[in-house]
């Protein structure tokens, strides 16, 4: 198992004079989460896909919709998907080995990364149809992304305290 250890803030001595608690980060358990994590949203976008092209059954004059999610088009939405989750796994291991707070500025990141994936489709001149079930189902994998990989990188994070000299632990 691959840990890391480094300090949250400068390591200042406690009101005993001991040194204060370290963060340690589990990196095989945060990019084993990443990895899980892509393989989820890959499966959110086909599964999106699908329903999209179910909804001409449900919905008359939803098949503007279907059209715009064909074989190779979902191939690349759930390889994209499945690419920005290891993304963001990458960069939520840059944040907590530099950052102070780092899970709040992945927050941001994802929250504000997914909103422009909810609206660039709304942008490309597609029918109104299309880019509203584009977007919602950009806004549903970001989502995906950022609850996964934040919930990964909050286990993979622990508080170490250091030994006192002349104690032994167990």
């Amino acid at each position: 198992m691959s840990t890391t250890t480094f300090t949250m803030t400068p390591q200042a001595p406690t009101a005993t004079g001991t040194p204060g608690p370290r963060l340690a980060l589990d990196a095989t358990r945060l990019w084993t989460g990443g990895l899980a994590t892509a393989v989820v949203a890959g499966l959110v976008g086909l599964v999106g896909a699908l329903v999209v092209h179910v909804l001409p059954r449900l919905a008359p004059g939803a098949g503007t919709v279907a059209g715009a999610f064909g074989p190779q088009a979902t191939t690349v939405l759930c390889l994209t998907a499945a690419a920005a989750a290891l993304v963001a796994t990458g960069l939520v291991h840059l944040l907590i080995i530099s950052t102070p707070r780092p899970l709040a500025y992945l927050g941001w990141i994802t929250g504000l990364a997914t909103a422009a994936a909810t609206v660039l489709p709304l942008s490309t001149g597609a029918p109104l149809a299309t880019a509203l079930a584009t977007g919602g189902l950009h806004l549903v994998i970001g989502l995906t992304i950022g609850t996964l990989v934040a919930g990964a990188a909050s286990s993979a994070m622990r508080l170490q305290r250091p030994a006192i000299a002349g104690t032994d632990r167990f």
